[in-house]
């Protein structure tokens, strides 16, 4: 990971916004339960980001980081902050992903340490955010300190939309 460079999305570049996609579509089609089911093409993910997430980017609701190795954007985390009243206190980690060739290379630990650092300095103290269970992420949440607090069933569809998968819910204490 010595080439990886992490910095924050704000939505203004074109090349962020391909990569982004680039790297939304390939995890999909890996396999990663993130929400999508297959078909899933290149339009849909850039329609992601553009539709779904830079107008909370904007708004200042959400923190969108980007890995980027040897200059390729290789992966992103995003911290949900739009939280109720009763919940300024904490956010949510989502969307994880790694680039499938470039995953092992600790960049998807590194993207999580520097999500933690904007949340507290977000004045949040508590992380919440749910992963297929049994998924390669798991490991890394818990390595990370994350506490599983449940599994919940039949959750959601695999990205093949074929079956149910469990999530599992993890939280953490800043």
């Amino acid at each position: 990971m010595c080439d990886t460079e992490i910095v924050e999305w704000m939505g203004t570049d074109a090349a962020d916004l391909e990569g982004l996609a680039e790297v939304l579509h390939a995890a999909v089609h890996a396999g990663a339960s993130v929400s999508f089911i297959l078909p899933f093409s290149m339009d849909d993910a850039r329609a992601f980001w553009v539709d779904k997430i830079l107008p909370d980017v904007q708004r200042g609701k959400r923190r969108v980081l980007i890995a980027r190795s040897g200059g390729t954007l290789s992966g992103t985390v995003q911290l949900n902050l739009d939280v109720p009243p009763n919940q300024a206190h904490r956010a949510e980690v989502v969307k994880l992903l790694v680039h499938p060739a470039a995953r092992r290379r600790g960049i998807a630990r590194a993207l999580m340490s520097r999500i933690e650092e904007i949340a507290r300095a977000e004045s949040r103290n508590l992380l919440t955010l749910d992963t297929r269970t049994s998924d390669a992420a798991e490991p890394l949440y818990l390595s990370m300190g994350y506490v599983l607090s449940g599994i919940i069933p039949r959750y959601a569809r695999d990205p093949a939309g074929s079956h149910l998968e469990s999530t599992s819910i993890l939280y953490k204490e800043l």
